[in-house]
C-alpha cells in the first residue's frame, strides 16, 4: 500500500501534558472581550527614553555583530558590581557571569547543565510555569512541595509560607537541585535571612544545587531590602541566581537577563549556553551595560512600583475582595471567596473567565501555578500598569 507522501510522520511529544499557558488563553480572552488586562506580567507605560537612546548610539557604533558567547564585558562587570555593591558578593564577571536571552532562558539552561536523567529537582507550588517543562526536558523528575496556605477565621487564604517540614522530607541523596524564587510569583512572598540560614542547614552535607530565581530582586517595598542567594556566603557557593534586565527596566520583549554561578558551576552553564542560544542581543548589552551604570535606575524602582501597588491596594479596599500581602513583585492577589455574589463559589480558573468576560478586567488563578491545580480562591492581578489603566480596572471591580 502506497504511503500518501504528505502525510506527516507523527513522533512522541517530549511534553504530553504541557498546552497553551494560562497568560496566553487570558490574554487571548481579555482581547475578545476588549477586557483591561491585569493577567500577564508586563508594563504597559514605556520605558525610559534614555535606555532607547543608547540602543541607538550602539546601533550607529555599529555594535551589530556577535558579542562574546558570555555577554559584552561592560555589561558582566556592571552586574557584578551592583551585586557585589548589593548583596556583598563578588562574582568574577569572566568567569562567574552570563547574559542570558531573559531569566526564562537562563532558568532552563541552569537547569540543562545539572540535572541528568533520574535526578530529582524540588520546586515549591504555586510555580513560575517554565520550572517543570524544563526539568522534565532534562530528563529530571519534579518533586513539587506547597506553600503553606494560611487561613483566617473564615477558612479563606490570607497569606502563605515557607513549607520547612515538607521540604526537609523531600531532600534526598537523588535531589540535584531545589529551586526558589524571591520575590514569589505569583504571591508577592518575599524569603527573610533567617530562611536562607534555614535553606543552608537543610542542604550542608548534601551535593544538592540551589537555583534561585530573582527577576524581580528591585522591587521589594515598605523599606526592607530583597535578600539575594549572594547575599549569603554559603548558598552562594552552589547556587545559580538568575535575574532580568525585562523586569527591572520595563523591557521584557527585549528578553535579557542575567546568571551568576560560582567558576565550577559556570563552565557547566556556559556548555549548554552557547549551543542553544550562543549569545544575546549586541546593541541592547551595549545599551544596558551604560544605563546599569547609574544606579538610581534600579535602586528608585522600589518607590516606584510601591506608588503603584498602594494606589490599587487602595482602590480595591472597600471591594469584597480581601487583599494578601504584597510586600514585593508587581503582582497584587486578592481572595475573592467573600465578595458575596453567586460567582464567589466559582473555581479560580472560572471565576477569572467571568471577571474578564462580564465585568471587563483580566486576572490569573493562582491555581494555574500549580501542577494540579488547587483551588484556594485567590486570583492575581498585575499592576504593573499606567495609573489611568489601573483607574479604569478599579472603577470596574469597584462594581463587584
Amino acid at each position: 500500500m502506497d504511503q500518501n507522501p504528505l502525510l506527516t510522520p507523527a513522533f512522541p511529544s517530549r511534553l504530553p501534558e504541557v498546552g497553551t499557558t494560562v497568560f496566553t488563553v487570558m490574554s487571548a480572552l481579555a482581547a475578545e472581550h476588549q477586557a483591561i488586562n491585569l493577567g500577564q506580567g508586563f508594563p504597559d507605560f514605556p520605558c525610559d527614553r534614555e535606555l532607547i537612546a543608547h540602543v541607538n548610539a550602539a546601533m550607529l557604533a555599529d555594535h551589530n555583530q556577535y558579542p562574546p558567547m558570555a555577554g559584552v564585558a561592560e555589561l558582566r562587570c556592571g552586574v557584578a558590581g551592583k551585586i557585589s555593591a548589593l548583596y556583598g558578593h563578588n562574582y568574577d564577571p569572566e568567569s562567574e557571569i552570563t547574559i542570558t536571552a531573559g531569566g526564562t532562558q537562563g532558568i532552563m539552561t541552569a537547569i540543562l547543565s545539572c540535572v541528568s536523567p533520574g535526578d530529582e529537582v524540588v520546586i515549591i507550588e504555586p510555580a513560575y510555569d517554565s520550572y517543570r517543562p524544563s526539568i522534565q526536558l532534562a530528563g529530571g523528575k519534579p518533586i513539587a512541595v506547597s506553600l503553606i496556605a494560611n487561613r483566617n477565621d473564615q477558612g479563606s487564604v490570607n497569606s502563605y509560607s515557607i513549607p520547612w517540614d515538607d521540604l526537609a522530607k523531600v531532600i534526598k541523596p537523588k535531589t540535584r537541585l531545589i529551586i526558589i524564587n524571591t520575590p514569589h510569583n505569583p504571591t508577592g512572598m518575599v524569603w527573610q535571612s533567617s530562611d536562607l540560614d534555614r535553606l543552608a542547614r537543610l542542604v550542608e552535607n548534601t551535593n544538592t544545587l540551589i537555583l534561585s530565581d530573582e527577576v524581580y530582586e528591585h522591587m521589594v517595598y515598605d523599606g526592607h531590602a530583597h535578600q539575594s542567594i549572594a547575599s549569603h556566603p554559603t548558598l552562594a557557593a552552589r547556587s545559580f541566581l538568575i535575574s532580568s534586565f525585562g523586569k527591572t527596566y520595563h523591557v521584557t520583549g527585549w528578553k535579557v537577563g542575567y546568571v551568576a554561578a560560582p567558576t565550577s558551576m559556570m563552565v557547566e552553564f556556559r556548555k549548554v549556553h552557547q549551543f542553544n542560544v550562543f549569545t544575546v542581543n549586541t546593541p541592547m548589552q551595549h545599551a544596558l551595560a551604560k544605563y546599569l551604570s547609574t544606579a538610581d535606575h534600579y535602586l528608585n524602582l522600589p518607590s516606584f512600583y510601591q506608588s503603584k501597588r498602594d494606589y490599587f491596594k487602595k482602590g480595591l479596599q472597600d471591594t469584597g475582595f480581601r487583599l494578601l500581602p504584597s510586600p514585593a513583585t508587581y503582582f497584587q492577589c486578592a481572595n475573592y471567596t467573600q465578595l458575596g455574589i453567586p460567582e464567589s463559589n466559582l473555581s479560580e480558573a472560572n471565576f477569572c473567565t467571568w471577571l474578564t468576560s462580564e465585568i471587563g478586567v483580566a486576572a490569573i488563578p493562582v491555581s494555574a501555578f500549580y501542577a494540579t491545580p488547587i483551588d484556594s480562591g485567590v486570583i492575581r492581578f498585575c499592576f504593573a500598569k499606567k495609573e489611568q489603566t489601573l483607574a479604569d480596572a478599579l472603577a470596574r471591580l469597584q462594581t463587584l
